[in-house]
């Protein structure tokens, strides 16, 4: 590997690195704020985030740790307006459905990811990648799955979550990589018309969920702080989570995402002593080893074509490993290391139940 293969890769062992430590952190902080304080308006808190983001942004451009690079407006709206769609319609799943079904229809989101890849963009992935992958599906239903309630608006919304999220998600992607600009770049000029979307319908979906009123609720100095303190954690969340879809995949990105849930779930079991079983503990032993497997194939693979083809004709790879140099040729351009989730914002009900 060469020397600029060797930096992507440090890159990208920091983005998947920073993603699972402030994604696991805001978990613990939201999980403070939601379950001990009751402040529990996820979808308003999300629009806090964004924003706090924005901000964050605009200052770090003031002092020109990145350059800001225009491009088509529409693309950055409709992105901006779908992923706050996604986040509210997930907000709106799990309100309607069981913990278990809402569960299942986060693991719904790889294949759906996966088979929208191998429609539009002729993705193909391989017979290995795909027994990886349902591994760790297995793994992570047995140890998050439990009770399976179906309606019929709440198997409608799940639906159109899942769909919304994984066009979102590709979106990040392919945008990315397209109009060739950083994952700084693209948050910047997305989060405005996330947080305006998410804090126009946030209120009136929080309160629709909720009974409350976000506007009348106690606001205690601690909350206020366990709210600022989300709200900071929120902007590394947010960046890394943009970091790692740019780096990798959406489907790698995915896969991150489950291993957050078994490590929010190992970390409850430990520390904060959360009911816990032999089914949970199996569960996680088997995520991990589809995880292990799905990084396995994913190298072994992008190895296969490096030797099949010359350096300068490598391109993105089908399916991304969790640690992988071989998207180093389409690196894009920006003026930092490059980069939800979350997402994508990370932080909305979507990544905070375990």
């Amino acid at each position: 590997m060469g020397v600029g293969g060797e930096k992507f890769q440090l890159g990208t062992v920091g983005a998947l690195s920073l993603s699972v430590v402030s994604s696991v952190s805001i978990v613990i902080c939201n999980k403070a704020l939601m379950s001990s304080l009751g402040f529990t308006f996820a979808t308003t808190l999300t629009s806090w985030h964004l924003l706090v983001t924005f901000c964050s942004l605009h200052v770090a451009l003031w002092m020109k740790l990145f350059e800001h690079k225009p491009f088509d407006s529409r693309t950055v709206m409709g992105f901006g307006v779908l992923n706050g769609i996604s986040i509210g319609l997930l907000n709106l799943s799990l309100g309607f459905n069981s913990v278990g079904f809402y569960q299942m229809t986060k693991l719904a989101i790889i294949p759906c990811t996966v088979i929208l890849e191998t429609l539009f963009f002729r993705k193909k992935f391989s017979r290995s990648i795909q027994l990886s992958l349902s591994v760790l599906l297995f793994g992570v239903g047995v140890a998050t799955v439990t009770d399976l309630q179906l309606n019929a608006v709440g198997s409608i919304l799940s639906l159109l979550a899942i769909i919304t999220t994984c066009i979102a998600q590709i979106m990040t992607n392919t945008i990315q990589k397209k109009f060739k600009v950083s994952s700084t770049q693209l948050l910047y000029q997305s989060c405005p018309y996330q947080s305006l979307t998410l804090f126009l319908i946030g209120p009136f979906l929080d309160g629709f969920l909720t009974n409350q009123n976000v506007f009348a609720f106690d606001y205690t100095s601690q909350v206020v702080f366990f709210i600022v303190l989300s709200c900071l954690i929120s902007v590394s969340v947010n960046f890394s989570t943009f970091l790692v879809i740019g780096k990798t995949s959406p489907v790698t990105y995915q896969v991150l995402g489950h291993l957050k849930t078994c490590l929010v779930l190992t970390f409850g079991y430990v520390l904060l002593h959360d009911p816990f079983s032999w089914r949970n503990i199996l569960g996680i032993l088997i995520a991990v080893v589809g995880m292990v497997l799905y990084s396995y194939f994913c190298t072994l693979e992008t190895q296969q074509k490096n030797v099949e083809v010359s350096p300068q004709q490598v391109k993105e790879s089908d399916s991304a490993p969790l640690i992988s140099d071989s998207l180093s040729k389409v690196e894009n351009g920006g003026g930092v290391v490059d980069d939800e989730p979350l997402k994508v914002p990370m932080w909305s009900s979507k990544y905070s139940r375990a």
